[in-house]
C-alpha cells in the first residue's frame, strides 16, 4: 500500500531550503506530488537552476520520505525527484495572477528590521496622511503580536462587525482599518507558531471588506520573519517602506529588512527617518540618536530617501489618545514633514506607474 498525497506532503514539510530556513511546502517549493505502489514522483521547483544546494535537498526529502513510509508501516518507495527553476521572486510570480483583492489599487508594506524604531506609527501617519490627500486608504494592522491601531486609531471602544464571512473594517480619521488586536483579548499574549499567524494574516487581509481603495498600507511586525513572507505569497506589492531611527544599531537591522524585500521580489520604495531629531517645547530641535544616519545608510544602498519625521510631545500624545488627525493641527504639528512622506512615496509609484508596472491610483489633493 502506498503512501498518500497527504502523507508525502507532511514528510516534505520536514524539509527545509538550506537557504530560506523554511520547509518546501511553506515556500511553495513542491509542485508535483504522484504517488505509486512503489514508485513516488515529485516535482520540486527552485528558485535558480543552479543552486549549489540541490544534492542535500534531493537527500533530504529521500530520507524525509522513507522514514515516513517507515513509520506508516510500508515498504521502501523509490523516489524520483525532478527539479524545474523559476527566476521570478515570490512577490514577481503573483503580478502575473489575479490578484485577492482586486479592489485594491497599491499595496504598500510598511517594515522595520527591529522594533521600537516607531514603524506603526509612521504607518498610521503615511495612512492619514495619503487619505488627506485625497485618496482612499485604508491601514491593515498586520503586527499580529502587537498590534498598535487599537490605541492608535483610538478603536478601543468601537465594536467589531461582520457582514457575511466578510469582516467590515473601521472608518476612522478618513480610513478603513483592520487589526488583529481587535478581534482578541487585549491583554491575551498571541503565543503562536507560524502556521497560525499565517492563517491570521490571511484572513485579515482577504477577508476584511476594504471596498473600492487607492491605497493599503500594511504595518508589519518587526523583522525579517511568517508574516512577510506570507504577504509576499498573498499579495501583489506596488513596494515597501522601510523604517529607521538614525542610530548605527537601527541601521544594521534596517539593511536586512531592505534585502529581504528585494529577496521576496518587492520593490523597496525607500526609507523613512524616524525619530530624526526631538523638538523641545521652546521649539529648538536636538538630535538625540544622530539626525541623518538614515539617509546616508539610504544613499549607500542605492535606495531613495522619503523623509524625516522628528518626535515631539504633540505626536507622543496624539499617538496615545487615537487621534492622528492632530498632528496636523495646534502647537508642535508635523503635518509638513508628513506631508512631505506621503507626497514621496505617491510619487515613487508614480514612477513605477510611468514604466508600465503598476496601475496609478486616483489622487485628488485638495
Amino acid at each position: 500500500m502506498p503512501l498518500h498525497r497527504d502523507q508525502i506532503e507532511d514528510a516534505l514539510r520536514t524539509v527545509q531550503d538550506p537557504d530560506l530556513h523554511k520547509d518546501l511546502v511553506t515556500l511553495g517549493m513542491v509542485k508535483r506530488i504522484e504517488p505509486g505502489e512503489d514508485r513516488i514522483a515529485l516535482t520540486i521547483e527552485l528558485t535558480t537552476p543552479a543552486c549549489p544546494m540541490k544534492d542535500r535537498i534531493r537527500a533530504d526529502i529521500e530520507r524525509a520520505v522513507r522514514e515516513k513510509s517507515s513509520a506508516c508501516g510500508f515498504g521502501e518507495p523509490s523516489i524520483e525527484v525532478e527539479f524545474t527553476a523559476d527566476v521570478r521572486r515570490p512577490n514577481q510570480k503573483l503580478r502575473d495572477q489575479g490578484s485577492p483583492l482586486p479592489n485594491v489599487r497599491q499595496i504598500i508594506a510598511v517594515g522595520a528590521g527591529k522594533g521600537g524604531v516607531g514603524k506603526s506609527t509612521v504607518a498610521t501617519l503615511l495612512a492619514v496622511g495619503l487619505a488627506r490627500l485625497g485618496a482612499r486608504t485604508g491601514l491593515l494592522d498586520a503586527d499580529i503580536y502587537g498590534p498598535s491601531a487599537p490605541t492608535m486609531l483610538g478603536l478601543t471602544d468601537l465594536p467589531t462587525a461582520a457582514r457575511g464571512n466578510m469582516l467590515v473594517p473601521f472608518d476612522v480619521h478618513g480610513v478603513k482599518a483592520m487589526t488583529i488586536g481587535k478581534l482578541v483579548d487585549p491583554e491575551k499574549p498571541l503565543i503562536w507558531r507560524g502556521p497560525m499567524a499565517h492563517g491570521a494574516f490571511k484572513q485579515l487581509a482577504t477577508q476584511t471588506d476594504w471596498g473600492d481603495l487607492d491605497y493599503l498600507v500594511i504595518d508589519l511586525p518587526p523583522g525579517t520573519g511568517d508574516v512577510a513572507l506570507t504577504m509576499a505569497q498573498l499579495l501583489p506589492l506596488t513596494g515597501a517602506v522601510v523604517v529607521c531611527t538614525p542610530q548605527r544599531v537601527a541601521q544594521d537591522d534596517a539593511r536586512r529588512a531592505v534585502r529581504m524585500f528585494q529577496q521576496l521580489g518587492i520593490e523597496v520604495l525607500g526609507v523613512v527617518e524616524n525619530m530624526s531629531y526631538f523638538v523641545g517645547d521652546d521649539g529648538k530641535e536636538y538630535d538625540l540618536f544622530g539626525r541623518g544616519g538614515a539617509e546616508v545608510m539610504a544613499q549607500t544602498m542605492s535606495i531613495p530617501f522619503l523623509g524625516a519625521i522628528p518626535i515631539t510631545m504633540s505626536l507622543r500624545e496624539h499617538c496615545d489618545l487615537g487621534t492622528p488627525l492632530g498632528n496636523w493641527t495646534g502647537p508642535g504639528a508635523i503635518g509638513p514633514s508628513i506631508d512631505e512622506l506621503c507626497r514621496s512615496v505617491a510619487s515613487r509609484i508614480s514612477i513605477a506607474s510611468l514604466q508600465g508596472r503598476y496601475v496609478q491610483p486616483t489622487l485628488s489633493v485638495t
